[in-house]
Order: C-alpha cells, then sequence, then structure tokens
C-alpha cells in the first residue's frame, strides 16, 4: 500500500532527477491507484467532433478503464456519459454509428441521446422504481478544434483552463487545426506500462539511435532542439534540417515540403501527444490508454488539411507508423528491465530529459 510519507520519498527523489520506483511500472496496486486518482480526474481526448456531426451520430471511446459513449443530442448538444447500463453493468454502445436511442445488448434497457433512461423491461412490475434516478453517468464533454475531449470528473475545471499555453503554441505554428480533417486510425498494443510509453515520447535523447530516419528530417541537435515545461502540458519543437531537401525528396524517408516547416511534439497530462511534422498541414494525435500494468495500447488517429495529395498522406502515415514500431520495441525492452527489480531507479540527464521529470512530478502528486 501507497502511504503519504513513501508518495513523499517519491516525490523528493524524481525532484533530484531521479526516476520513479521500477516497481511503479508493473504494480497492479499503483496501477489501480492511477485510475483513480489520474484517468478519472483529468481531461482526455475521445475522438474526433466529424464522428458526431448529426444529432443521432455516437461514437465510443475510453478513458483510462473508463468506457465512454460521446452523442449529439436532438437539441444540437453534445453529450457524454459512462457507456455502462445501470442495470448489470453491460456496455450500451458499441462502435460509432447513428440511431434516436443507445439500447443495452444484455436485457433491452433503452437511453435517450441524453442519457436519460427511456425504457427498462418489466420495470412497471417493480414498485417504487425510478427511470428519472436510473440514467448513464455523464461525464464532461469539451472541445478544441476537431478534437473531442472527455473527463468524467464533472466537476474539472474548464478544458481551456487545463490546455493553458497549449493552442497559443499551436496557432503561433500558423497551423489551423479547424482546417484539418481525419483521415484514418491507426493501432497497435505495446506489451509496456502506459508511463514507460510517454516517458519515451518526451525525450530526443534516443532518436539519433533509435530513429535514424526522423533524425534525417528533424534537427535533434540539442542546440536546435527545444523542450518546454508548462503546467500541464510539455512541448518539443525541432526545425527540419537546413540540408534536408539537398539531395531531393525521393530520397527521405517521406516528402517534407509544404507550408509547415517545423515539427512540434505536445504531451497534455496524462497521456495526450499531439505531433506535427515538417510537410503538408498534418496532425497526429496519439493516446497511450492503459490496459494492465504490462499493457498500453496506442491509438493514433491522422489529420490533414483538405487537398493534400494521397502520395504525401501515405507516405507521412508510413513514417509515422515506422517511428511507433522503433519506440515500441524500446518501450517493451524498457518493461522487462525495469520488471526485473534489479534496477531499483535510474538517474535522470536533465538537460536532455527534463520534460521526463515534469511528468514524473505530475504522476507522483497526482499518487500522493
Amino acid at each position: 500500500m501507497l502511504t503519504e510519507a513513501m508518495a513523499t520519498d517519491v516525490g523528493r527523489a524524481v525532484d533530484e532527477g531521479y526516476t520513479l520506483p521500477a516497481d511503479w511500472y508493473s504494480d497492479p496496486a499503483i496501477f489501480r491507484l492511477e485510475q483513480e486518482r489520474i484517468f478519472r480526474r483529468a481531461w482526455q481526448y475521445a475522438g474526433h467532433v466529424s464522428n458526431v456531426e448529426r444529432p443521432g451520430d455516437y461514437f465510443t471511446a475510453r478513458v483510462g478503464l473508463v468506457p465512454i459513449v460521446v452523442t449529439r443530442d436532438h437539441d444540437e448538444q453534445i453529450k457524454a456519459f459512462v457507456n455502462v447500463c445501470r442495470h448489470r453493468g453491460t456496455q450500451v454502445a458499441q462502435g460509432a454509428g447513428h440511431r434516436e436511442t443507445l439500447q443495452c445488448p444484455y436485457h433491452a434497457w433503452t437511453y435517450g441521446l441524453d442519457g436519460t433512461l427511456r425504457a427498462a423491461p418489466r420495470s412497471e412490475r417493480e414498485p417504487g422504481f425510478d427511470r428519472s434516478a436510473l440514467g448513464l453517468l455523464p461525464v464532461a464533454v469539451d472541445l478544441w478544434g476537431p478534437f473531442v475531449f472527455v473527463n468524467p470528473d464533472v466537476e474539472a475545471p474548464p478544458l481551456a483552463e487545463f490546455l493553458g499555453e497549449l493552442p497559443g503554441i499551436v496557432d503561433a505554428s500558423g497551423l489551423d487545426l479547424a482546417a484539418l480533417r481525419f483521415y484514418e486510425r491507426f493501432e497497435y498494443e505495446i506489451e509496456a506500462n502506459w508511463k514507460i510509453v510517454v516517458e519515451n515520447f518526451l525525450e530526443c535523447y534516443h532518436c539519433p539511435v533509435a530513429h535514424p530516419s526522423f533524425s534525417t528530417v528533424i534537427d535533434v541537435d540539442p542546440d536546435s532542439y527545444r523542450l518546454e515545461r508548462h503546467e500541464w502540458s510539455s512541448s518539443q519543437l525541432g526545425p527540419l534540417r537546413p540540408s534536408v531537401l539537398e539531395n531531393g525528396a525521393k530520397k527521405l524517408p517521406y516528402d517534407p515540403t509544404g507550408s509547415v516547416t517545423d515539427s512540434q511534439f505536445h504531451l497534455l497530462w496524462p497521456n495526450f501527444t499531439l505531433n506535427v511534422i515538417p510537410g503538408p498541414p498534418n496532425m497526429l494525435p496519439l493516446v497511450f490508454l492503459p490496459l494492465s500494468p504490462d499493457r498500453t495500447l496506442g491509438v493514433a488517429d491522422y489529420y490533414f488539411a483538405e487537398g493534400v495529395s494521397e502520395e504525401q498522406v501515405r507516405g507521412i502515415i508510413d513514417f509515422g507508423i515506422e517511428v511507433d514500431l522503433e519506440d515500441k520495441a524500446l518501450v517493451e525492452s524498457v518493461h522487462e528491465g525495469l520488471r526485473s527489480g534489479m534496477v531499483e531507479r535510474g538517474k535522470l540527464l536533465l538537460s536532455s530529459e527534463h520534460l521526463i521529470q515534469h511528468f514524473q512530478q505530475l504522476v507522483s502528486r497526482a499518487l500522493a
């Protein structure tokens, strides 16, 4: 059991540049605590707003281990609920689509798009059965550009307050979020704890060694690659290498020519990353969903501006998948090493890895 004194000791070590304890990456008790104190209290990406363009549209998602359904009701309002029937706990909706109501596939309890319980077969036989008290549990929902965010904590501060400096940084790059359109989703499972996956994202110290193709396009030299930390987010800003086009784009891993000339890699606490690479207007929200202490689901949604050629789109997506799979091998190796318990904690190089320290400070404070 994690005590306040233990959490305080961990926080002190993190402040001094040491990593979280190795067992925090595989301990089921820590994982359960994270679900309660992190994933049930934070704004998290659910999907793209084009899934709920019309009244009657819905789609499902997960935040931590909590299943979510997002709807657009007949008052044109976007709503979000815990996707769990109030009868016996079945997930009411699956996938995405268009419906007038949401009906549980187990016993046909039927809910309106506003979450209210409309019908429960045989409930008329139950004295005092109150449908008004048995609607789907609401969660907070809000938009940032084409992105739908949800928060199981309906009393949480507004999304705009949580985003902080991040929208301004993206806007300053000249990228118009409103002009981006969802293209496709790519999912892959990782045999590693979600925190290891996030921490790998937060540094490019490993890029020259582990990502040779990436490093031919993006200038990852420490004097060029900028790291910024904010209250709930952090940013990595890397320019296109000046010499990248000297030999022609065909010799590069993809065609980086276009209106976007610099890369951006942002983390929004706890597990939402926003990625932009040089080329035509593009954006990749990549979310790392915890499945268990030892497994994480990577969910990548690709967005592009209208008019981007199919060749450029495929080049960028294939490039992104290549980098993701390179990282997958790395983080799975880290997980195995930490799970051995032979190294209690690591020592960060804060000049290159202080964004990891920032993330681990947020983790240790949340669990305390």
